[in-house]
């Protein structure tokens, strides 16, 4: 459902359609974008950057990053999508010392858990949240874009959702 504040909200039905989404959304991506993906455990935040990097064209399969904090999915031009877990992290600065900019200097930025790290966060930004529904496998998704360049690629993707593109 489209409003016209620059916010829709998607439902999904199994993880497959997760992925899904996140692949048409990884599509559109350009290096300087910045997604925050919030979400509870097992809300489906790994899911759907699994479907944003192949969309994206990375060479190489996603795993969760709550370890190691940043993974690293390059594509074939050398652009990359950083996906940074800032879960085990305990505050924005930490999060900075990690390097940000740099990461958006040189790729895409998608960020599990942005809430803990808000303060070191982009203003241009799409915010996703993500909700395990009762039924198993159901997810619902909510978009919303903060910024110029973000309002634009939510367009695109919700065009592209509805069969325009």
């Amino acid at each position: 459902m489209s409003t016209p504040t620059g916010t829709f909200e998607w439902m999904s039905h199994s993880p497959e359609q997760t992925r899904q989404l996140g692949l048409r959304l990884g599509r559109l991506l350009r290096p300087g974008d910045t997604l925050c993906l919030q979400g509870d455990l097992g809300a489906g935040k790994t899911t759907f950057v699994q479907g944003l990097a192949q969309g994206w064209g990375a060479q190489t399969p996603v795993s969760s990053p709550t370890f190691v904090l940043v993974n690293e999915y390059a594509r074939p031009d050398g652009a990359i999508l950083y996906h940074l877990d800032t879960y085990r992290l305990t505050d924005a600065l930490e999060a900075e010392i990690l390097g940000l900019d740099d990461m958006l200097g040189a790729g895409a930025l998608v960020i599990e858990w942005p809430e803990k790290v808000l303060p070191a966060l982009p203003a241009d930004r799409i915010w996703i949240v993500l909700q395990h529904l009762e039924a198993e496998n159901q997810r619902a998704l909510r978009f919303e874009g903060q910024g110029a360049r973000a309002a634009a690629l939510l367009d695109a993707f919700l065009l592209d959702l509805q069969g325009g593109a």
